[in-house]
């Protein structure tokens, strides 16, 4: 009998799958007290977990663990968990790359566009019954999209899906990545992307060479129309160096989905500036794209427990 602890009930029956094999036993948090507790007390005889990028698995929770064959996370991301100590215990660490890509570029465009024109104030103003003068020719006015320069930090799955609708709209794309890549978009160096772009969208993944890339440093070399864009990980950018490259009004504003500690209260200072969309880590919230990442969780998780190749590996 081999036993899989479970963060979450996820979207389709894959799970519900899991849950006739005779062999399989799935321990469920039930949302009582503390995660971390709950995978400390009970990973010692897990031969499999299935979380999140919200559960920190670090070398406390890797050494409880005597059965441990596979570690599947339902993200992209694997920041949260100690690869190097894990596979070094010989389990396997699995994510879901590739089929959020397009939901996730979807959303930082869409960001773009909510910053630039204005939506969410437009939204907001009508909701609160403040829209009283109607319409004159100097009302609420935004920015363009259209023919403007875009600026990638970065060009892997998500830079890429993002460069692809930007041609839609005949923006200028250019890009800085650490490799040149075989795109419609021309490489620059960093701070000629940060001088010349519009739009300034961050595209990159999380580790020890790209913490808090963006700094008050870079910020004050954009323009001072230019808007940050951050859909992917939040801790890339400083967000002390935003709040204060914000009061300094150095740049135009900024979109973010993602923030160095989540989830956001109101107490984050970033929310008092009027020139900020925030949206609360949507980048895969589609049905159709959490159904796949559900999918291929639990078949990395399960192809492993049977001694398989999973789909998807760290």
């Amino acid at each position: 009998m081999y036993k899989v602890l479970v963060r979450h009930e996820l979207l389709g029956n894959y799970l519900n799958t899991m849950k006739k094999d005779k062999n399989i036993e799935l321990l469920f948090y039930n949302n009582n007290g503390s995660i971390r507790q709950w995978l400390i007390d009970n990973i010692e005889n897990a031969d499999g977990i299935l979380i999140t990028s919200n559960e920190k698995i670090d070398k406390e929770i890797i050494n409880r663990a005597k059965k441990l064959k596979v570690i599947s996370t339902y993200s992209v991301g694997y920041d949260h968990i100690d690869v190097e100590y894990a596979k070094s215990k010989g389990i396997v660490v699995t994510n879901t790359p590739e089929v959020l890509t397009d939901a996730t570029a979807d959303l930082i465009f869409g960001l773009m566009i909510a910053a630039a024109r204005n939506i969410v104030s437009g939204n907001n103003l009508i909701h609160k019954n403040e829209w009283k003068a109607g319409w004159n020719p100097t009302f609420m006015l935004g920015s363009e999209i259209h023919g403007k320069t875009l600026g990638i930090i970065g060009m892997g799955r998500i830079g890429k899906a993002i460069a692809k609708r930007a041609s839609g709209f005949d923006m200028k794309i250019i890009y800085y990545s650490r490799h040149r890549h075989d795109v419609n978009a021309t490489f620059v160096d960093l701070d000629d992307l940060l001088s010349l772009s519009d739009y300034v969208v961050i595209a990159l993944d999380l580790n020890n060479d790209t913490f808090h890339f963006v700094d008050y440093e870079k910020l004050s070399k954009m323009k001072k129309t230019a808007f940050l864009i951050n859909g992917t990980r939040g801790k890339v950018v400083n967000e002390n160096d935003l709040v204060k490259a914000l009061n300094e009004k150095i740049i135009g504003g900024a979109a973010l989905d993602v923030f160095e500690n989540e989830p956001v209260d109101n107490k984050n200072p970033l929310l008092a500036f009027p020139n900020i969309v925030v949206t609360p880590h949507l980048g895969s919230a589609t049905y159709e794209t959490r159904d796949k990442m559900a999918y291929v969780a639990v078949k990395n998780l399960s192809n492993v427990i049977n001694r398989k190749e999973p789909l998807y590996k760290v």
